[in-house]
């Protein structure tokens, strides 16, 4: 079942333009965060964008939006994660600087 249909809109569906907004923002998300010089910034603003697209893929009931977004967003937070880790590492082996 659809949750909108071009005919009769059902009771306790959202109204298309809310899902079409949602869909516009998550494509506007993803295409700037290739703007970005900063991978951090570039994966955090490309997490949210895809999140979205999760939840617009949800709505139009679209497996094949919800799962690529989905693991996108997975591989964004494994990154964000591991360059966090790996950050961190670093800042605690420099020597510390002479007076």
């Amino acid at each position: 079942m659809l949750l909108y249909s071009f005919g009769e809109q059902e009771e306790n569906t959202p109204d298309m333009n809310f899902i079409e907004f949602i869909g516009y923002a998550a494509s506007a998300l993803v295409a700037l965060s290739f703007t970005m010089k900063e991978m951090v910034r570039l994966r955090i603003i490309n997490c949210v964008g895809c999140l979205l697209f999760v939840g617009y893929g949800a709505m139009i009931e679209s497996w094949p939006v919800m799962l690529t977004n989905g693991f996108i967003t997975g591989v964004n937070i494994y990154w964000l994660l591991k360059d966090k880790s790996r950050n961190k590492g670093h800042k605690q082996m420099q020597p510390a600087k002479a007076d």
